[in-house]
């Protein structure tokens, strides 16, 4: 004989308690609510090319059309020099596959809390997650980009060799970072409405502070010894000469790679901690 609704017994009960002090997010409570980020995260992808008719071939477009006005206007007509007599087109294409997925990423990840304020405001669970998964799409979009770029390789007869395999890991690197810039500009824009403003601009100025259509070389011969290390310090510097060393066989050029493997974790780690102290009023200003 089946118990009835009064005997059955009650699901444990879940104790939602301010946060206080300065603390990294509870990953036994992430890991209870994957289902939930895996959900967030398909949505984030299916949204992002639903009704396009080109769909996921836009992760395939931007880079190659970017790329190719990119050769056409500095590599041709302005001659301009790419690494290590690499053709310029196939050099250009190694940068936005990589480039346009990372600002695309930190841009969703910015608004991502803001835009899901109808689930904050009535059901509890890990805020956090919604910044984290709106970071998939782009992390879909640099895969597609690789082998993309593999493929332009190879049309100019460039093959890659055993380096390859760190490609992926290299990916994963660039998308520690943009995960780490949206989360803490998500938490930002949820109270400062122009933090989603400020990115911008700082991902347009990133296009030109960053080695993607001129090789790193020609800013280190261009401008004076005491700048090189600020330049440096840009984490996508270092994450773009391993990605290119990873698929054209560049050379890494010293302990600039080492920037972004120090700075991604830390990024992270702070921005995480930042959210987690400042989503508890989420609610009361989104």
């Amino acid at each position: 004989m089946e118990a009835s609704d009064s005997q059955r017994p009650l699901p444990p009960a879940t104790v939602i308690e301010p946060i206080r002090g300065w603390r990294l997010p509870d990953f036994r409570e992430l890991w209870r609510y994957r289902d939930l980020a895996i959900v967030l995260a398909r949505r984030d992808i299916v949204v992002r090319y639903k009704q396009a008719v080109v769909g996921l071939g836009w992760a395939v477009l931007q880079p190659l059309l970017l790329a190719g006005l990119f050769a056409f206007f500095l590599g041709i007509i302005t001659n301009l020099p790419s690494e290590a007599g690499i053709p310029y087109a196939v050099f250009a294409v190694s940068g936005m596959v990589l480039w346009i997925p990372f600002a695309a990423g930190i841009n969703m990840c910015t608004l991502s809390t803001h835009a899901s304020s109808v689930l904050i405001d009535k059901v509890y669970f890990p805020r956090i997650l919604i910044p984290i998964a709106a970071a998939a799409p782009s992390l879909v979009d640099m895969m597609i980009g690789m082998v993309v770029a593999i493929a332009v390789g190879l049309g100019f007869g460039i093959v890659p060799d055993v380096r390859v395999l760190a490609a992926p890991f290299i990916i994963l690197l660039a998308m520690l970072l943009a995960t780490g810039f949206g989360i803490l500009f998500s938490a930002l824009n949820v109270k400062y409405r122009d933090t989603n403003l400020a990115v911008g601009f700082i991902l347009l100025a990133g296009l030109f502070v960053t080695p993607i259509t001129y090789p790193y070389e020609l800013f280190l011969a261009q401008f004076p010894e005491w700048i090189h290390p600020l330049y440096g310090m840009n984490p996508m510097v270092g994450i773009l000469e391993l990605f290119r060393w990873s698929l054209l066989g560049t050379a890494i050029p010293g302990p600039v790679v080492l920037v972004p493997i120090v700075v991604a974790p830390v990024l992270l780690f702070v921005a995480a901690t930042y959210y987690e102290r400042t989503q508890r009023g989420f609610a009361d200003v989104i």
